[in-house]
């Protein structure tokens, strides 16, 4: 049998990881500025992380939600705390779309309404609601296509205020920070007047926070830049788990609950879990927000002032760069010459850089001196 093939792959085969750090199957170091699409939020093969999760392997790895499950109790208050949010309450599942279809459908179900609103350059997952919302014609088949989504100019608010006084809209998505569409940060005054809109119309506010969440841009989301906004939804995956499958919903007080509203087998299991709490122990023990912040500070200062790049964008370590040729001869020779791995875009002239969060300077520097010897 073969792998379905819908993947474009870089012909790198990593069989071992520690930090920030890969190595391949023939034994080459490369140094990883992308983290599997900003999963790896604390480092490969953490020490605390890998020990969390073998000690629990030892006691329990799954239940389903049909029992006590205390370890969820822990990961919700640990998170309540860290996060800003401790009077929300938390709905876990296994990846960042099934995160964004769970608090569509929870706007959807206290509204009474259907419609929904994305913006421009969104990515908001791959199954059947989220993908709708996606800024993407390619990957929404017609299966998926419905007449009450309505993805609107990005940063337009007349726009999302003529389209919400028509009535049916259940909730506006965006991201707390674009990723797959360029690293395009929201106009803390766009997000304001949203929020204040979705209000006035009886509407939800989600902030998917999948890509931009979990301590990567400086604070725990990226709305949280924005003093003021408090959103009815939140999702989360990506850096969540550092790699092990888990997401959630963070969910306003003022969304009441009830017995098989949402569920999830795989949700919320134990070794799931396990992976979370390692992942917020580690970002406070470790500080590694402040870090973030500090790095990326770093990265978008001295981008600048490389010749052929045209315009850097984001905050902490969620960085896009636009390039004044196309990124992806740029970004083979990086793996190729220099051994680095950095992201794509929507862009074709966009690097994206999501490393882990406890990045080295002095590995910052390696990739600046490589991508100024490549742009010469």
């Amino acid at each position: 049998m073969n792998i379905f093939d819908v993947y474009p792959l870089i012909n790198v085969t990593p069989v071992k990881a520690l930090g920030s750090n890969l190595w391949d199957d023939q034994g080459i170091e490369y140094l990883d500025l992308y983290g599997g699409h900003a999963v790896i939020s604390v480092g490969h093969s953490h020490p605390h992380f890998n020990e969390r999760l073998k000690t629990q392997l030892d006691q329990i790895t799954f239940y389903s939600n049909s029992v006590q499950i205390p370890i969820q109790k822990e990961l919700a208050e640990k998170l309540g705390e860290m996060s800003g949010y401790p009077n929300f309450q938390l709905f876990l599942c296994n990846s960042g779309a099934e995160a964004n279809e769970n608090a569509l459908k929870l706007a959807s179900f206290v509204t009474g309404k259907s419609g929904f609103i994305s913006f421009s350059g969104a990515f908001h997952g791959r199954t059947s609601g989220a993908v709708v919302l996606t800024d993407n014609p390619k990957i929404i088949a017609p299966f998926n296509q419905r007449n009450d989504v309505h993805i609107l100019p990005w940063g337009n608010i007349q726009a999302v205020e003529d389209k919400l006084k028509e009535g049916n809209i259940a909730g506006i998505i965006i991201e707390g920070i674009q990723g797959v569409g360029g690293i395009h940060v929201p106009d803390p005054r766009f997000l304001k007047e949203i929020s204040n809109l979705t209000k006035k119309h009886g509407s939800k506010l989600i902030l998917d926070e999948v890509q931009s969440g979990y301590g990567r841009t400086g604070r725990f989301f990226a709305h949280q830049w924005v003093e003021g906004l408090v959103p009815d939804l939140i999702t989360m995956a990506k850096g969540m788990g550092n790699g092990f499958p888990i997401g959630g919903v963070l969910i306003h007080p003022d969304i009441k609950a009830s017995h098989g509203l949402l569920g999830t087998t795989f949700g919320g299991n134990h070794l799931a879990c396990a992976a979370g709490l390692a992942v917020l122990e580690i970002l406070e023990s470790e500080n590694l927000m402040k870090h973030a912040e500090k790095m990326g500070t770093f990265l978008l200062e001295e981008l600048p002032k490389i010749q052929g790049v045209k315009e850097v964008r984001g905050k902490g370590l969620m960085i896009g760069l636009d390039l004044d040729r196309e990124a992806g001869p740029v970004r083979s020779e990086l793996v190729a010459k220099y051994k680095i791995f950095t992201g794509s875009s929507a862009g074709k002239h966009t690097i994206r850089l999501l490393p882990p969060l406890n990045i080295k300077i002095n590995q910052l520097t390696s990739f600046l001196d490589s991508l100024k010897k490549i742009l010469i």
